[in-house]
């Protein structure tokens, strides 16, 4: 499975998982008095959220290039996948801060309800968590949809952990401590997913040497020098460049359409440059650098 074949059913079966959970573990956390327990289902009630925008985002993403979006609807994927993440990340840091609290003021923990809850918890978000999987390789939007799964899915292993050493020590403290470790491992991977979505989203150069690039185009002979070039991302799978390129006075526009096929097949092989714009001028900008 990927990206393209998340169907709209694994993302009903992945929300309905998730506010099944979402009650379970609420009840579950106040009755036995586990902050993982709340933190969780927290988690959860903002992942059903985010599964509703991931999908719709999907579907829209996938929508046909027109006459007012001629790069088409892939953004619409990025800014899911950037409001997703900056969601659970202030979401995370609340829990931070109450566990922060609850290691000065340990509260009583019923630990054999807060064990079978946990149980319950993590079966369910580890089958959620499989339905993303293959689709969170290659698509941010799935990917920060994804964490969120993959966070409660560990969420769960570390309040199971702690309700042992509830009930074999009575150690209450191990329930936030456990949280805190967990957050601290979501914020990073969350920065991840914020961090490349901004990139995208402001339209920064992807991870490419501008100057492989620039030697790449210049082993063609007829081209003697690329200037003025510039390289986006419409989303994380494809990427754009525009150039222009200083060619021999002899060239006809015969051989510049070949000249333009073979710097288009090149740059899509050996840099993944799915979209190439290029101008053709003799000694115009011959004195400018390469991205001016």
């Amino acid at each position: 499975m990927d990206h393209e074949n998340v169907t709209g059913k694994r993302f009903f079966y992945v929300t309905v998982l998730n506010v099944l959970i979402t009650a379970v573990e609420f009840v579950g956390g106040f009755v036995s008095g586990s902050l993982g327990l709340i933190s969780d289902a927290f988690h959860n009630l903002e992942d059903s959220l985010s599964i509703v925008i991931s999908y719709v985002a999907n579907v829209i993403g996938k929508r046909k290039n027109n006459t007012k979006k001629t790069f088409g609807y892939k953004r619409a994927e990025i800014l899911a996948a950037f409001v997703n993440s900056i969601v659970l990340v202030i979401i995370t840091l609340m829990m931070v801060f109450e566990s922060f609290k609850r290691l000065s003021q340990p509260q009583h923990i019923n630990g054999k309800l807060m064990m079978i809850v946990s149980i319950v918890g993590l079966l369910a978000n580890f089958v959620s968590m499989l339905l993303l999987l293959t689709g969170s390789k290659h698509n941010l939007n799935i990917k920060a949809t994804f964490l969120h799964m993959l966070t409660d899915t560990l969420s769960s292993v570390g309040v199971f952990i702690a309700s042992i050493f509830v009930i074999l020590f009575n150690w209450n403290w191990v329930d936030p401590l456990i949280t805190i470790i967990i957050a601290i491992w979501l914020l990073k991977e969350a920065y991840s997913v914020v961090s490349e979505t901004i990139n995208i989203l402001m339209e920064a150069s992807p991870k490419i040497d501008l100057d492989a690039v620039q030697k790449a185009i210049l082993t063609i002979p007829e081209i003697v020098k690329v200037h003025h070039m510039h390289v986006w991302m419409i989303d994380e799978n494809h990427i754009m460049l525009d150039a222009h390129i200083n060619v021999l006075k002899n060239c006809n526009m015969k051989e510049l359409d070949q000249l333009y096929d073979q710097v288009d097949k090149m740059l899509n092989d050996k840099f993944h440059i799915t979209h190439v714009t290029l101008q053709a001028e003799c000694s115009r900008g011959l004195d400018n650098s390469l991205i001016n």
